[in-house]
């Protein structure tokens, strides 16, 4: 069992990335919005309600897949860098599939926010992220997210033995997901 954890600020790429990783390994694509998306029509990401279903139903599918005879798993997050409990997040789900004898590879997406703003309105990120759609509105997130959160981490600030940082700016999709399949053998 392979986790794939690709994690970055919003509009970074994760999700295109993922399904291009997808198509050319065995790897399943689990992006964040699946669950978001899913759980907005009842109740807002924001609210205690909202993020309590999003951790359910991801928690649950976590269990399954790490259990299951799936070559593995792509999931996509926006890491906070700056809060402990993001940190906590992470390593709990990456002891969930070692406990199992999985193994987890971290890739780390960075780009310019020029680019990052340019993404936020793409097509394909439109047709699979529903809550998106608004552009204004997911603009002035992203902006505001990145005003409050770290979502990169420092330099060395990483130490996993499977980790991969790619700044993405100026490369396609499929070329990331090439590289991280090279990287780590998949």
């Amino acid at each position: 069992m392979k986790l794939v954890l690709i994690f970055g600020p919003q509009a970074v790429g994760k999700m295109t990335v993922g399904q291009e990783l997808a198509k050319i390994t065995d790897l399943k694509l689990f992006h964040n919005h699946m669950t978001i998306d899913l759980v907005s029509h009842f109740f807002s990401y924001g609210t205690t309600e909202g993020k309590r279903l999003v951790n359910l139903f991801r928690q649950e599918i976590f269990e399954e897949v790490s259990k299951s005879n799936l070559y593995g798993l792509i999931f996509t997050y926006v890491w906070a860098f700056d809060m402990q409990e993001d940190w906590a997040y992470v390593d709990d789900l990456a002891k969930l599939f070692e406990s199992r004898g999985g193994t987890v590879y971290f890739v780390e997406l960075e780009a310019d926010v020029v680019e990052r703003l340019e993404r936020n309105k793409s097509g394909n990120r439109l047709e699979h992220k529903p809550s998106k759609r608004d552009i204004e509105w997911s603009e002035k997130d992203l902006k505001s997210s990145m005003e409050k959160y770290r979502l990169n981490s420092l330099e060395g600030e990483l130490n996993y033995a499977n980790y991969l940082k790619i700044n993405n700016t100026n490369l396609s999709a499929k070329e990331v997901a090439l590289s991280i399949k090279e990287a780590f053998h998949l």
